[in-house]
């Protein structure tokens, strides 16, 4: 597979090719425009070719997001399907989550926007009135304005389970608020899909100790990339394109819960690692 790591920062985007060791940078349009346009795997390859070499070491990067919507797909594995229904028990709402997994339509929600991501080395955030919050490392896609997959990239869909596990219909409490949604480190753009045994690999650091680690592959997703892709774009369109985490299976169990300090790896390749603090 080839593929394009494509960056943002402040002052245009730098590009990176599996076929060099050099990092490019291109400043002839905007964020937005250069991520939408039709091809974006032949744009990455044209720019590449006529931009200038940089340092990457000296690069500051920002997060992916600019004026592009992020969006979620809940209960895409089985693993999370269970967690979700032991989670809810007590509430009821167990059985919406038993549902939502084998029912024709998935589980979508609002996730955020620039203002709430977080890229980088930057500091996600949990919940003063949740005493359960956990990182949930997800593959993300990017669809551009054409509602095609054009990219992928890293996501972080914080969550503060016990608010969600009290009712389900708490769930955007529990996962839209400043600083959840960790996403980058950049954008992959590949000649074909990722292939089915990409791992996606967690760990968290608590005082340098590694506290947890867990890893799956997406090929233990229930639903394709292009079935959530299709529900999201049914009825909504995206001038500027959105990013949409398709959800995960690897979630530490109860009772651990994030505190502030603890560092956050998440790692699919060729991707990358994002790597994020808990303020």
């Amino acid at each position: 597979m080839n593929y394009f790591k494509l960056y943002r920062t402040p002052h245009g985007h730098v590009i990176q090719s599996s076929q060099s060791d050099k990092s490019i940078f291109h400043q002839s349009q905007s964020w937005d425009d250069f991520i939408n346009q039709e091809n974006l795997f032949e744009a990455c390859a044209q720019a590449f070719a006529h931009g200038t070499e940089v340092n990457f070491g000296d690069i500051h990067l920002l997060h992916p997001v600019d004026q592009q919507e992020i969006w979620a797909a809940g209960v895409t594995y089985l693993r999370s399907k269970v967690a979700r229904m032991e989670e809810s028990k007590e509430s009821g709402g167990d059985t919406f989550y038993d549902k939502v997994y084998s029912a024709p339509r998935p589980e979508i929600f609002y996730k955020g926007n620039s203002h709430r991501a977080v890229g980088q080395g930057g500091k996600v955030r949990i919940r003063k009135d949740s005493a359960w919050n956990v990182p949930e490392p997800e593959l993300t896609l990017f669809i551009n304005a054409h509602g095609k997959l054009a990219a992928y990239t890293i996501g972080n869909d914080m969550s503060s389970r016990d608010i969600e596990g009290e009712n389900p219909l708490y769930l955007p409490q529990a996962k839209v608020y400043d600083g959840a949604a960790g996403i980058g480190p950049c954008l992959l753009v590949t000649d074909k899909p990722l292939a089915p045994e990409t791992v996606i690999d967690m760990r968290i650091f608590r005082d340098e100790n590694e506290v947890f680690q867990g890893d799956t592959q997406i090929s233990q997703m229930k639903r394709t990339h292009a079935e959530l892709v299709e529900y999201l774009t049914r009825e909504l369109s995206f001038a500027k394109g959105t990013f949409l985490m398709t959800g995960t299976c690897v979630v530490p169990d109860f009772p651990f819960t994030l505190q502030s300090g603890d560092r956050i790896e998440i790692q699919i390749e060729p991707i990358g690692t994002l790597i994020q603090i808990v303020a």
